[in-house]
C-alpha cells in the first residue's frame, strides 16, 4: 500500500513537481499493513483516539492512518460494486436471452379457435401511433402547400401531379439569426439533389445486403450505450482525464489516466503499431440544439454539414428510430468514409454505431463509435493502407439563448498505419490534427454561419457589389456555390475509378489522377479525370488563401487566364469572416465575353478552400433570377489549404470560438502551408472511357505550370 503525504503547489514547473511526488511516497511494511488490516475488520471507521494508538505502535503519522482506512474502505467499496456489476450483467444476459425467445415464441403462436395469429393489445397502439403520425404530415403538408402558393401564386393542389421526389429540409426558427419571434420562415433545403447533396447517385453507394438479427440488434444496444456513458465520462472529465499538449497547446486524452478509467482487456493499444488520436475541443455555433440533432441523425444532411471532411456515407439500418416525436433513443448503424482534403492520405473506412441520448431539457448527447462487420472489414482493411478505430466519440450539444448551441466535441482514434504516411503530411497526421476534434468542430461553426446566411439571404437585402435583382436569387446563387464545392471535395479522394500516378520535375511533384464518373445533375454519368497534387509552401495559410482568393492577384497563377485581369461583378457574404464569401468574376480583355468564373472560399480555424468554376452567362442569370440550377454543369478546379502541423502552442487558439480573430490566428500559427491543386477535366461522354496519354501530358501541364507560378508568384524555390 502506498502513500502521498498531501497535495503540492499546482504552480512552478511540472517535472520538479513529479519529482517532489515520487519522493513522498512510501511503502509500508508487511507488519503495518497486517495489524492495519486486522484493524479494519474490526472497525472500519477508527476513531481520532485509536489512529493516534495505531500511529505510536506502528511509527506512522496519524495522517498516514487516516488515509490508509480512507483507501482501503474505498477499494472494499469498489470490489463490491464490481461483484453487483458482474451479478447484474449476468441477470441482464439471462433476462435478454429470455425476452428473445420470447418474442420469437410470439411469433409462431397460432389461435386456437381460428388458426391465426392472436389480436393483442399492440394493435390498438400501433393504431393510435399511426394516427397520431398522419396528423403530423397534414401539418407537415399544410405548411409546405401554404409557403410554396406564395411563390406560385396558387394553391398548390392545382398544380398538375408530378413523380415524388425525397428533398430533406430543415426547419430553423428565425431566433437562430436574429430573426423576430414568431415570424414564419421558409423551410431551409440543403439538398441540392435528390439523395446527397453531392449529387452521388444512390445507386452509386449501393452495398451487399446485410442480415441483422434480433440479437445482434441487442449487442449493438449494449455496445452503444457503453460507449455513451463513456462519451458522458469523457464530456464531463476533470484535469485527470485531460490535459493541455506541449506542442499546441490543445486539450489530448492522458492515456495513462484513460486506461485506468475504462480497461479495456482486448485494447488495440497492446498492439505496438497502433497510434493513439484523442482530442476535446468545444465552441459555440449558430444553430439551435435541436435542429443540429435532426442534421446528425440524417445521414445525408450530416454529410452536407461536413463536406471537406465526410467523402461518404449511408445508414445501414436504423436499429431505433427514438421516441416518439423526440430522436432520443435513436440508433443507426452507419458507414462512413472520412478524408482529408488530399489523394496523399488515405481515406478512413469504418462502420459505426451512432446514438442519441437527451440529457436533460436542452441537452444532447450524440456517440459514435466503430462496429465491426467481419468481411466488410477485411475487404475495406485488405484494400486500404490505413485501418482505423473510432472508440467512443462525439458531441455534447447544449442549448443557450437566442437559438445558439455550445457543442463539445471529443474525437478518440486508434489507427494502424500500414503503409508510412506520406512526408508532407507525417506531423499534420501524427499531432492528431488531421482527424481530431478541432477540425471537426471548426467545420461545423463554419458551415452553420452560412446555413445562418442562407436564411437570412431570404429575408433581408444581403451585400452585393451587383447583378444579383433579388433575395431568391441570392438564395440560388448560394446553393449553386455550395454543390461546386461538394463537387470538388467528392473528386479528390473518388471511391472508384481509373487511378494513375505520375512525377513531375525530377519526382518532386506527385500526380495523382482518377478517371470516374461524373454526378453531377448538369453533365450526369460523363467521364471526368480529377487531377490533384500538394505541395509544400514556406507561407502560413493566411497568406497563402488570401493570395488565392484575391481577384487582382488571380493572374499571377491562373494560367488559363493569360494572365488578363479579373473583375467582380458580385459578391456574397457569407460567415463573419470576411473570406467567406462568394464571387462572381469576369474576365478583362478577353474574347470571352460570354463566361463568367463563380468562385467561393472558405475559411476557418482548420484550414481553407478556394474553388472556381467557368459558368456561361446565360447559366448565371438564370441562378441570379432564383429559378432552377440544377441542371447547370459544374466542373469545378480550386486548391485546399491546410497547416503543415508545425503549429506552436503561441499561437494556438484554444476557446474555439468561432470568430475571425481566432481564424486568422489558428492560420497564421503554422510555420508552412500544406497546398492541394485540383483540376477536373471532361474528358469522354462515354462510360467506358480510358485515360489516354494525351490526357495524361495535358493535366500535368497544367498542374506543373501552375504550380511553377505560384512558387514564384510568393517567391518560393522550385525545389
Amino acid at each position: 500500500m502506498e502513500f502521498s503525504g498531501g497535495g503540492g503547489s499546482s504552480g512552478g514547473d511540472p517535472h520538479d513537481a513529479s519529482e517532489r511526488r515520487k519522493k513522498r511516497y512510501h511503502r509500508h511494511t508487511a507488519h503495518q499493513i497486517q495489524r492495519l488490516e486486522s484493524m479494519f475488520k474490526e472497525c472500519a471507521h477508527p476513531d481520532e483516539k485509536t489512529r493516534n494508538q495505531l500511529s505510536r505502535e506502528l511509527g506512522l503519522h496519524p495522517r498516514q492512518i487516516k488515509f490508509w482506512f480512507q483507501n482501503r474502505r474505498t477499494q472494499m467499496k469498489a470490489q463490491h460494486e464490481r461483484a453487483d456489476n458482474c451479478t447484474l450483467r449476468a441477470d441482464n444476459d439471462r433476462i435478454r436471452c429470455e425476452n428473445i425467445a420470447m418474442r420469437e415464441a410470439l411469433r409462431n403462436v397460432i389461435c386456437p379457435s381460428c388458426g391465426g395469429p392472436p389480436v393483442t393489445e399492440d394493435s390498438y397502439f400501433d393504431e393510435q401511433k399511426l394516427r397520431m403520425e398522419n396528423a403530423q404530415l397534414k401539418e407537415e403538408l399544410d405548411r409546405v402547400s401554404s409557403i410554396a402558393a406564395k411563390y406560385i401564386g396558387r394553391p398548390i393542389s392545382q398544380l398538375p401531379p408530378v413523380q415524388p421526389i425525397h428533398v430533406s429540409s430543415l426547419d430553423l426558427s428565425m431566433a437562430s439569426f436574429g430573426g423576430h419571434h414568431g415570424m414564419p420562415c421558409p423551410s431551409l433545403d440543403l439538398d441540392l439533389l435528390p439523395g446527397s447533396s453531392l449529387g452521388m447517385a444512390p445507386s452509386s453507394l449501393a452495398f451487399p445486403p446485410m442480415s441483422i438479427s434480433d440479437v445482434d440488434k441487442s449487442l449493438m444496444a449494449d455496445i452503444a450505450a457503453s460507449a455513451m456513458d463513456e462519451l458522458i465520462r469523457l464530456l464531463q472529465g476533470n484535469e485527470m482525464l485531460w490535459i493541455k499538449s506541449a506542442s499546441d497547446g490543445r486539450e489530448v486524452l492522458n492515456l495513462e489516466s484513460y486506461e485506468r478509467a475504462f480497461p479495456r482487456p482486448n485494447s488495440h493499444l497492446k498492439n505496438p503499431s497502433v497510434r493513439t488520436e484523442a482530442s476535446r475541443s468545444s465552441g459555440v455555433v449558430i444553430m439551435n440544439d435541436l435542429a443540429l440533432v435532426d442534421m446528425f441523425v440524417d445521414s445525408s444532411k450530416w454529410m452536407e454539414l461536413f463536406p471537406a471532411i465526410v467523402s461518404r456515407e449511408r445508414t445501414i439500418e436504423v436499429i431505433s428510430s427514438g421516441m416518439l416525436g423526440s430522436h432520443s433513443g435513436a440508433l443507426q448503424l452507419m458507414y462512413g468514409e472520412l478524408q482529408v482534403l488530399s489523394a496523399l492520405v488515405p481515406t478512413r473506412k469504418l462502420y459505426f454505431l451512432r446514438f442519441v441520448q437527451q440529457i436533460e431539457a436542452g441537452s444532447w448527447a450524440i456517440v459514435d463509435v466503430s462496429y465491426d462487420i467481419p468481411n466488410q472489414d477485411t475487404q475495406f482493411s485488405s484494400s486500404s493502407s490505413c485501418k482505423a478505430h473510432k472508440l467512443p466519440s462525439g458531441c455534447l450539444i447544449q442549448k443557450m439563448p437566442n437559438g445558439y448551441s455550445k457543442v463539445t466535441w471529443i474525437e478518440h482514434w486508434e489507427v494502424e498505419d500500414k503503409a508510412a504516411v506520406h512526408r508532407l503530411y507525417r506531423d499534420l497526421i501524427h499531432s492528431g490534427l488531421a482527424f481530431g476534434a478541432e477540425r471537426w468542430l471548426a467545420n461545423l461553426q463554419r458551415m452553420c454561419e452560412r446555413i445562418a446566411c442562407l436564411m437570412v439571404a431570404g429575408n433581408s437585402n444581403p451585400e452585393r457589389i451587383g447583378g444579383i435583382p433579388s433575395p431568391e436569387g441570392t438564395r440560388s446563387m448560394m446553393k449553386l456555390a455550395q454543390r461546386m464545392v461538394n463537387n470538388l471535395c467528392a473528386s479528390i479522394n473518388p471511391w472508384s475509378g481509373q487511378h494513375l500516378t505520375s512525377l513531375l520535375g525530377s519526382n518532386e511533384l506527385e500526380v495523382r489522377a482518377t478517371l470516374h464518373r461524373s454526378a453531377d445533375p448538369g453533365q450526369p454519368n460523363r467521364m471526368v479525370l480529377s487531377a490533384a497534387a500538394t505541395i509544400w509552401l514556406p507561407v502560413s495559410p493566411h497568406n497563402v488563401f488570401n493570395f488565392f482568393r484575391d481577384e487582382r492577384t488571380r493572374p499571377q497563377w491562373d494560367v488559363l487566364s493569360n494572365q488578363n485581369p479579373v473583375q467582380e461583378v458580385a459578391h456574397i457574404a457569407n460567415g463573419s469572416h470576411p473570406g467567406n464569401c462568394i464571387s462572381v468574376l469576369r474576365a478583362l480583355n478577353t474574347s470571352q465575353n460570354n463566361m463568367l468564373i463563380l468562385q467561393e472560399s472558405c475559411i476557418d480555424s482548420s484550414g481553407s478552400l478556394v474553388v472556381y468554376c467557368p459558368v456561361d452567362l446565360p447559366s448565371i442569370n438564370i441562378a441570379m433570377s432564383g429559378d432552377d440550377t440544377s441542371f447547370i454543369p459544374l466542373l469545378p478546379s480550386g486548391f485546399t489549404i491546410s497547416p503543415d502541423g508545425s503549429a506552436t502552442p503561441d499561437h494556438f487558439p484554444g476557446d474555439g470560438a468561432s470568430t475571425s480573430s481566432n481564424v486568422d490566428a489558428a492560420a497564421r500559427s503554422s510555420s508552412g502551408s500544406l497546398v492541394t491543386v485540383v483540376f477536373q477535366i471532361l474528358v469522354s461522354n462515354m462510360p467506358t472511357a480510358r485515360i489516354s496519354p494525351e490526357t495524361v501530358n495535358t493535366v500535368n501541364n497544367l498542374i506543373g505550370n501552375t504550380v511553377h507560378q505560384i512558387k514564384a508568384a510568393m517567391n518560393c524555390s522550385t525545389s
